[in-house]
């Protein structure tokens, strides 16, 4: 018995510490407490997670789990939608239009739905609100990344010099798709992209189309726009599937993540785009 209170009391120590603990770099949420297992999001350096009590006690050393509050953008093969278009109970939400691509959770009593898209083929996308419960590498989370703009951290060595936004030298593509599946990926500000990087990143903004019957004809068809209507940087869109449903997120705020390039012979730049979403 006494053991029993001995082992209970580190656990709640632990825990403690846990959901004090703040990220000093950006980490992969899992779907479970497992490497191989998909990503659903990113949390950025400097955060402090929600830890989500219910699921501490079954969750395995060296793992967090945290609370996710929603919504989420996921798919749903036709053959479970209802007459009212919505998910039947039970049903299994995907992260992508694909079988294998990972179950971002089931469909429960109380869920709410929306269709925000319609990609070929029998699936449909839908935006679900609940609350999820991901899973944090306690070791991922804690270990140190690249800087990337973030505040000067004290006793750090000199970072070095970054070329100057928007005007960065030509570098020569990248391969795309580089990136390891759930691998963490800093959060830049538009304001700030780090050019010439393979490591894909996080970054928000308005997505437009740059075809225009009075204009040539840019280097890419779709780009990013900051708040005041700029141009922050073209969006390659060629690794993408079912850009078919493309029109859906114009003049919407998205999330794009992807590698920052240099377009060669100019002063632009493209973001290789691996994944995209609803803000």
């Amino acid at each position: 018995m006494k053991t029993k209170l001995i082992l209970l009391a580190l656990f709640a120590a632990t825990a403690a510490r846990a959901s004090a603990a703040v990220l000093n770099a950006t980490a992969a949420v899992h779907t479970r407490p497992d490497e191989a297992s998909p990503s659903i999001t990113f949390l950025k350096a400097g955060s402090e997670p929600v830890p989500a009590k219910d699921a501490l006690a079954t969750t395995p050393a060296g793992w967090l789990a945290v609370e996710l509050p929603g919504p989420f953008e996921c798919y749903v093969q036709n053959r479970d939608l209802t007459k009212s278009e919505d998910p039947r109970l039970g049903a299994n939400l995907y992260l992508r239009p694909k079988a294998d691509s990972g179950v971002l959770t089931t469909f429960e009593p109380g869920d709410k739905s929306r269709i925000t898209g319609v990609p070929p083929g029998r699936w449909t996308q839908l935006r679900v609100d609940k609350k999820l419960v991901g899973y944090v590498r306690i070791g991922a989370a804690t270990s140190a990344l690249p800087a990337i703009a973030t505040a000067p951290a004290t006793n750090a060595s000199p970072a070095p010099a970054q070329p100057a936004p928007m005007a960065p030298a030509p570098t020569s593509p990248t391969a795309y798709g580089s990136a390891a599946p759930g691998q963490a990926a800093p959060v830049v500000t538009l304001n700030d992209p780090v050019v010439g990087d393979t490591l894909p990143r996080l970054l928000a903004g308005k997505f437009v189309s740059t075809r225009s019957a009075f204009h040539p004809r840019r280097p890419y068809d779709w780009a990013l726009n900051d708040d005041a209507g700029s141009r922050v940087a073209y969006l390659d869109l060629s690794r993408l599937l079912l850009t078919e449903q493309i029109e859906n997120y114009v003049d919407h705020a998205v999330v794009v993540f992807g590698a920052v390039h240099a377009v060669p012979g100019t002063k632009d730049i493209v973001i290789g785009v691996e994944s995209l979403q609803l803000k």
